[in-house]
């Protein structure tokens, strides 16, 4: 179970209305009106407790466990140990999302202003919205309904964020226009400026970076990421994108809807994705490239030319998975004739 010390718990709730939050099917046998009171891992949960089974490597977890109930493939049902209760999903992964936050919802801010924080007067604060101890809130901002400024975030001049939404702990936003349901962890930049020089013998000239920031609805930033305003044009978050911590994002650089973009990720200026890419941890992308929708970037691969839209790339330079394997194969197999000779 999570610790009540932070994490508060909702419920409890019948199976049968697990099922209907889950979009599962109950299983055979099984009570729908047997009372749950937390979600739980399959070593921990007891009898009062919901898991799930995600991966096959835990099977023997799941035959083992004592959870009152787990999520589970139809085709993994048979390994439940005798008396655990089935909700049965063919994304249990999903299934067990939509539960636990049923379980743990995020709460609603306490509305108010806090002594310390400073607003301007020319600020428009949305109704429920909550600005913590030290924030600082510059001139024109709009913040819509039911916002979360967390303690010492600084919010430029001009900048609007729209509904329900989160702006973690020490995080600075500048230049930017922010969509609703948007959560921000601690220690984000937004909004600073590019790295752009005109460069020489006689010096490095630096450009004015004249754009903003646009973050469409839904997007999740990590803790201590930072995103770079446009040179001209805007740098750009699609809806839906899911960032991770510690990405580095350059100016003019434009996601479509649905990426996930993971910890490390480096993507310089003026390059675009598409709709639903996947950058994996600590690859690096060079600037003024196109990655087609649903291209899948390996981890630690190096991008250097444009990837079309569906394909699957890794190494640096970055081929398409199934050669770079080869290619990893092959010098393999040279290094260890090599060692025998």
């Amino acid at each position: 179970m999570a610790d009540p010390r932070f994490f508060a718990v909702a419920g409890p709730f019948t199976l049968a209305r697990l099922a209907e939050i889950a979009g599962a099917e109950i299983g055979e046998g099984a009570d729908g009106e047997a009372l749950f009171d937390d979600v739980a891992s399959l070593d921990a949960a007891g009898p009062g407790q919901v898991s799930f089974l995600d991966n096959k490597r835990y099977v023997e977890a799941f035959a083992a466990s004592r959870a009152g109930a787990c999520i589970v493939a139809p085709a993994l049902a048979a390994r439940a140990p005798a008396g655990m209760a089935l909700l049965l999903s063919d994304e249990p992964y999903r299934a067990y999302a939509a539960v636990a936050q049923a379980f743990h919802p995020v709460p609603a801010p306490v509305a108010g202003v806090a002594a310390s924080a400073l607003v301007d007067a020319t600020a428009t604060i949305g109704e429920g919205t909550r600005i913590e101890p030290g924030a600082v809130i510059g001139a024109w901002v709009e913040l819509g309904r039911r916002c979360l400024i967390g303690p010492n975030a600084v919010i430029g001049a001009g900048c609007v964020l729209g509904d329900d939404c989160v702006v973690g702990a020490n995080t600075t936003i500048t230049h930017s226009l922010i969509g609703a349901r948007v959560t921000i962890y601690a220690g984000v930049r937004i909004g600073q400026d590019g790295f752009g020089f005109a460069m020489g013998p006689k010096g490095h000239l630096k450009v004015p970076q004249l754009g903003r920031v646009v973050i469409h609805d839904d997007v999740e930033i990590g803790a201590n990421t930072t995103i770079d305003r446009g040179a001209g044009p805007d740098t750009v978050i699609g809806a839906g994108c899911k960032i991770d911590n510690l990405v580095q994002i350059g100016h003019n650089v434009q996601l479509g809807k649905g990426c996930v973009i993971v910890a490390q990720v480096g993507i310089a200026g003026s390059t675009h994705l598409g709709d639903f890419v996947v950058a994996a941890g600590q690859a690096g992308i060079a600037g003024h490239l196109r990655i087609g929708s649903g291209a899948r970037i390996a981890a630690q691969s190096g991008i250097m030319r444009d990837v079309p839209a569906g394909a699957t790339v890794g190494g640096t330079p970055a081929y398409p998975i199934t050669e770079h394997w080869r290619q990893v194969a092959a010098l393999e197999r040279l290094t260890k004739r090599k060692g025998g000779a």
